[in-house]
């Protein structure tokens, strides 16, 4: 394979190297990749179908959870169709554009989820801890405002470091040891001090995920208590099935991030990188349908009235 493309030792070109150079494993992880995606844009996209068809779904949780699977559908489109090209036709070149392309992208998806999960957990909290002032609270307008604010806030750091990112010059070797284009691989191919620019990442990552990750952390520690409160175990049982989908989303996005992002960098979790990177850009997108639908009812009768609907029309 013909390495970078030069022009006055600047890369025009990068290699993702993704998985390894193995034929075998690369038709071999192609298959479940392909299903995964196929799953995942299905499964969100029935979720948004439903939503918006469905009366009984135009409430404030079904909203923000319309616009959690509008924003997997943007996510996993946003890496895996790239990531598929390269395992099926071997070729692992990408343009510097396009590249930062991919990590602003993938930045403005992942900083979006961060708030959006937020204002879910806001939600779950007036629903949980304050029934009476929920209606009042939680009405169309601050919705639709606590929405146009997660997509604001995730964008706004993350435009930020890619125009910074595309001053950069870059030079050989112009491998990228990940599957997709993330900051820290992409900025250490560059030629120049980059220590300002990482710094400033690092800061605009706390940013994105600290107020809301503390935001949710709070609310669902005073969900937790208000649901320990409840003298019935039949009451807390129905009061934490209202969250408990939401609670597996979020230790399963925050979870991960943690590992990749905040723990330092033994030799260990190094080698393990990917793999959990696997989770927060492929997978958690793939379950968010699964894990709302199979654990909610209003979402599984929505479901079989669009099933019964569409039989009877054929």
């Amino acid at each position: 394979m013909a390495g970078p493309v030069w022009s006055n030792k600047t890369a025009r070109e990068f290699i993702l190297l993704g998985f390894g150079d193995l034929h075998e494993l690369q038709i071999l992880l192609f298959l479940p990749f392909s299903v995964i995606y196929i799953l995942s844009m299905v499964g969100n996209i029935l979720i948004i179908t439903l939503i918006v068809t469905d009366q009984h779904l135009h409430t404030p949780m079904y909203f923000f959870l319309g616009n959690l699977s509008c924003l997997e559908t943007c996510y996993t489109s946003a890496i895996l169709p790239r990531l598929l090209a390269s395992l099926l036709t071997g070729d692992r070149t990408i343009s510097v554009q396009r590249c930062l392309t991919q990590y602003y992208l993938f930045g403005l998806f992942g900083a979006t989820e961060c708030y959006l999960l937020a204002a879910m957990s806001y939600d779950r909290y007036l629903a949980i801890c304050k029934p009476l002032y929920y209606g009042a609270r939680m009405n169309g307008r601050f919705c639709v405002l606590l929405a146009a604010g997660s997509w604001i806030n995730g964008f706004l750091p993350v435009t930020i470091t890619t125009s910074l990112m595309s001053q950069l010059p870059f030079c050989g070797p112009g491998n990228i040891d990940h599957f997709f284009c993330d900051l820290t691989p992409v900025i250490d191919l560059s030629c120049s001090d980059t220590r300002l620019l990482k710094l400033l990442g690092v800061v605009l990552a706390g940013v994105c995920s600290l107020p809301p990750s503390l935001l949710t952390v709070t609310s669902y520690i005073c969900i937790i208590t208000s649901i320990l409160r409840i003298p019935s175990t039949t009451g807390r049982q129905k009061a934490f099935s209202t969250c408990s989908s939401h609670l597996i989303v979020i230790t399963t996005f925050y979870g991960t991030l943690i590992i990749v992002y905040v723990l330092p960098k033994t030799k260990t979790l190094q080698d393990l990188n990917k793999v959990f990177s696997i989770f927060y850009t492929i997978l958690t997108p793939l379950f968010n349908p699964f894990i709302y639908s199979l654990r909610n009812k209003e979402v599984k009768k929505a479901l079989r009235k669009a099933v019964s609907k569409f039989l009877s029309g054929v």
